[in-house]
């Protein structure tokens, strides 16, 4: 019998959370389920771990082969899934209990809506909280913040999506190498509905070495080329989007106090505290790193 949910993960050197990630999934209150993971060509032991974790559950099933990127990866998992429903994961996030139980309710009641994604706890590299985010949660909201380039609308590996739509829009576009998931969404806007929900259902974890970091400009160039692509389908004039071409990458420091910025207008102030207190140790000689060290002591 055919599970109702595939899975599918690309690891690329992920072990430091793969663990936690995959017991995540193990963790779901809805079991029916395959779980594709993609090694694309680790050098790390995350394929030794995901083995260990398939000697323990014949529903993970395991595919390495040498490093080709996330999109071609993805794109392999779909091949291999037979799933009514796509749920994304990455290897470094964590979904909580209720997250497959709710997105497959919300699907099967919601025949016009093709994917759904919901609330996710943004945290930092050790699990603490930063912020919510993912909180637009009807169509016209979603598409229209695309549509005007903004992006994270939806979670990209905390989305739950129709898999015979996605056969039929081809899948994400390989020569998106960046920005593939906004590519989709936009695509997948034009042939039906998209939603978040609003119950916090995934953690989201920021790290200083993923790919929106380190890759900053040619993600936002491919985030552009996707709205104005999606525009031009749609037969409309495209916006004037901003280019972080020629900005300066952040530095870690930058982002310790973007972070204690984020977790202090969410009320979280141990975690502003902790990142704050980085970003002047990393910095000292900074006005920046001491104003924001000021604020997370007095808490806003």
């Amino acid at each position: 019998m055919l599970p109702q949910i595939s899975v599918i993960m690309s690891v690329y050197n992920g072990s430091r959370y793969l663990n936690e990630s995959i017991a995540s999934i193990l963790s779901q209150t809805f079991t029916d389920w395959e779980f594709i993971i993609i090694n694309d060509g680790s050098t790390d032991n995350s394929e030794s771990i995901v083995q260990g974790w398939q000697n323990r559950d014949e529903r993970i099933k395991l595919i390495s082969r040498e490093h080709k990127g996330l999109t071609i990866s993805l794109n392999e998992g779909l091949r291999y899934a037979q799933g009514e429903y796509i749920a994304r994961m990455d290897a470094d996030d964590i979904a909580l209990p209720d997250r497959f139980a709710k997105q497959v309710a919300f699907l099967d009641e919601n025949p016009d809506h093709v994917a759904v994604g919901c609330r996710m706890l943004v945290i930092d590299p050790e699990g603490m909280p930063i912020f919510t985010c993912s909180r637009l949660t009807t169509h016209e909201e979603i598409d229209a913040a695309y549509m005007a380039g903004q992006a994270g609308i939806i979670g990209h590996p905390a989305v739950m999506i129709r898999r015979r739509v996605l056969q039929r829009i081809g899948g994400y576009r390989e020569q998106f190498t960046y920005a593939q998931d906004r590519d989709l969404f936009l695509r997948l806007a034009e042939v039906g509905k998209l939603a978040n929900l609003s119950d916090t259902l995934m953690k989201f974890r920021l790290n200083a070495k993923s790919m929106g970091h380190t890759q900053r400009s040619e993600q936002k160039r491919y985030a552009n080329l996707a709205t104005i692509e999606a525009h031009q389908r749609r037969g409309l004039e495209p916006p004037i989007l901003s280019d972080s071409s020629s900005e300066p990458p952040k530095s870690i420091s930058d982002l310790h106090r973007q972070w204690t910025w984020w977790a202090l207008g969410s009320g979280n102030v141990a975690t502003a505290r902790k990142h704050a207190l980085l970003a002047l140790t990393r910095q000292p000689l900074a006005v920046e790193s001491w104003k924001v060290f000021a604020c997370a002591l007095r808490g806003w």
